[in-house]
């Protein structure tokens, strides 16, 4: 049996082994990674069994023109031997669930339309948006947490909320963080 819970700060070593799984390695090149990049999630879930990460999902805060409260949902990721067990659907609606009790008004991401669809997910709501870099549009999907949150909603979704660089100097890893000219080269 497995158990939802919050990220332990110990416990990123085994997300992205298990992200690296799951994914493979070129989840580092998709679009929606360059919202992610240098910044610190929302929320940050994962499923465990045992001790052992088997799922992990996160949200993190973008903005755009016309809307507030929006946030962008992934990875989501289950261990390769254990989906189609129901823990990706767990760990999406426990995602949903804190997104709405936080006030966020719509959450968005990039995925398979035919699974994101039954928790209501469309690309029709995203239809105004657009990502810093290539997606297949029928792939960009959102669900409006609060009814109308995207209807003004236009134009390139940015990051927003926690960059790395934010965190108190207490958090802070004990060398020098790279110049932001090198993060960007």
């Amino acid at each position: 049996m497995y158990v939802i819970d919050e990220e332990a700060p110990g416990e990123a070593g085994a997300r992205e082994a298990l992200l690296d799984r799951a994914m493979g390695p070129g989840r580092f090149a998709k679009t929606s990674q360059r919202l992610r990049d240098g910044r610190l999630p929302e929320v940050s879930l994962v499923a465990r069994e045992g001790g052992r990460l088997i799922g992990s999902v996160r949200l993190w805060s973008v903005a755009a023109a016309g809307a507030r409260g929006l946030a962008l949902l992934g990875p989501l990721a289950v261990e390769p031997g254990r989906q189609g067990e129901g823990i990706g659907a767990a760990l999406l609606c426990r995602a949903l669930n804190r997104a709405a009790a936080t006030g966020q008004g719509a959450v968005l991401l990039v995925g398979d339309a035919p699974y994101y669809a039954r928790f209501g997910f469309t690309a029709a709501v995203a239809q105004n948006l657009e990502l810093p870099g290539p997606v297949e549009r029928h792939r960009f999907l959102g669900l409006e947490l609060r009814p109308g949150a995207l209807k003004q909603a236009r134009g390139l979704l940015r990051a927003a909320g926690i960059w790395q660089a934010d965190l108190p100097s207490v958090v802070a890893p004990p060398f020098p963080a790279a110049p932001l000219a090198a993060v960007a080269a």
